[in-house]
């Protein structure tokens, strides 16, 4: 019998997802709780990326790693489903900008909500240090795809 717990034995890869749908649960059922159960798939992406400041959507879309065409469609969905609204830049008049509404502003709050609370039991179980140890890998991991991403550039 082996004594080590079960997740020395799974490739890092195949802990991600499942650990990546653990918030995404907890956000969909606050989303459900306040009637925003319609945020298409990426839509919470999208919505807690614009959420931060100074996001570009053309940086959140590149993130998302998904084609122009089905990015463009997402954000047509968010936008008729009253999470962002489109408008004229104001600086300049041939560019259009995407901005949370007052629905989408609820949406990034109850969707930071649960992602806090699923940060406070993390800690409760394994420690703030475990946790730290665990964002500085997974940092590790989105800067080694970056580079990656620029090598294939070259």
């Amino acid at each position: 019998m082996n004594d080590e717990p079960f997740w020395t034995r799974i490739v890092f890869p195949a802990l991600l997802r499942p650990a990546r749908t653990t918030y995404g649960q907890a956000m969909r059922a606050a989303l459900a709780r306040i009637g925003c159960d319609d945020v298409p798939r990426n839509g919470l992406y999208v919505i807690g990326a614009l959420n931060l400041e100074g996001m570009p959507l053309a940086q959140v879309i590149r993130d998302l790693g998904v084609s122009k065409q089905a990015a463009g469609q997402l954000v047509d969905t968010l936008v008729l489903r009253g999470y962002l609204e489109r408008s004229v830049d104001p600086e300049d008049r041939r560019r259009l900008t995407v901005t949370l509404t007052e629905r989408g502003k609820a949406a990034a709050a109850a969707q930071a909500a649960a992602r806090e609370a699923i940060d406070a039991e993390l800690i409760a179980r394994v420690g703030a240090e475990k946790v730290m140890h665990a964002r500085e890998v997974l940092g590790a991991l989105l800067v080694m795809g970056h580079e990656h991403d620029h090598a294939d550039e070259d």
